[in-house]
């Protein structure tokens, strides 16, 4: 969706218009090159952008880890692609493209889909601050995109991108995406965040990290500047 006067569009008006329009829209399977991590860390069959293709079979599609949503979640409803808000970092593109699990890994249409981290020094948008926080709504193929920057580190937690699929007005299905650490490494010894140190191994002292990142760590590529990533969240 473009970055205009629609950015404040609620998302609540969007899940009850959806209640017409999605329906229709479910109906597209799912499809596209091979490459998109899936919800075991593994190659997709559904991708939004071409990337280097594996060899190793997996499921169309599995399940997301679910985790917890943390202290710093607030529902804004601000619908955008682009959350920097100007803010200094490494780039970061994020696709992703939601599926139903239980309906035969089917694109899910008009789901709102909320992420949102901290910043290069480890800080959240609280107050009336939106920075690093934003909502997309999937297309008919169930994908959508999101621009951003590599979150820094804090408190001892691996650095991660929260997110929310809604798939309606009614449920919804939280967790967190991780880094690699050789990226992680070398995008903290960059500025803004080599103005704090960084941890030695950011990922390894967060046993969430050890207990879902083989499942929710982001396959990320270069990317200009930057990097990006693709990612196929299954919710059942």
């Amino acid at each position: 969706m473009a970055e205009n006067d629609t950015n404040r569009t609620s998302r609540r008006a969007v899940l009850r218009a959806a209640g017409t329009a999605g329906a229709a829209a479910l109906a597209a399977a799912c499809s596209g090159p091979a490459g998109t991590r899936g919800a075991a860390g593994q190659p997709s069959a559904s991708a939004p952008l071409p990337v280097k293709a594996s060899s190793t079979a997996a499921p169309a599609c599995v399940l997301s880890t679910e985790a917890g949503a943390g202290p710093y979640y607030v529902d804004l409803d601000r619908v955008r692609s682009d959350i920097t808000e100007g803010l200094g970092g490494v780039p970061f593109r994020l696709d992703l493209t939601v599926v139903r699990v239980s309906a035969g890994c089917r694109p899910l249409a008009a789901a709102t889909v909320d992420v949102w981290h901290a910043d290069a020094s480890g800080a959240y948008s609280t107050g009336k601050a939106t920075f690093l926080r934003g909502t997309q709504v999937t297309d008919g193929t169930g994908r959508c995109v999101f621009r951003t920057i590599v979150p820094g580190w804090y408190a001892g937690l691996a650095p991660h991108i929260h997110f929310k699929v809604h798939p309606d007005a009614r449920t919804e299905t939280t967790s967190q995406f991780f880094f690699p650490e050789d990226l992680l490494l070398k995008v903290y010894a960059s500025q803004p965040y080599a103005r704090r140190r960084a941890p030695e191994h950011p990922n390894q002292r967060d046993s969430r990290y050890r207990a879902a990142g083989a499942t929710m760590t982001l396959a990320a590529s270069p990317d200009g500047d930057g990097y990006r990533a693709a990612y196929t969240v299954g919710i059942a």
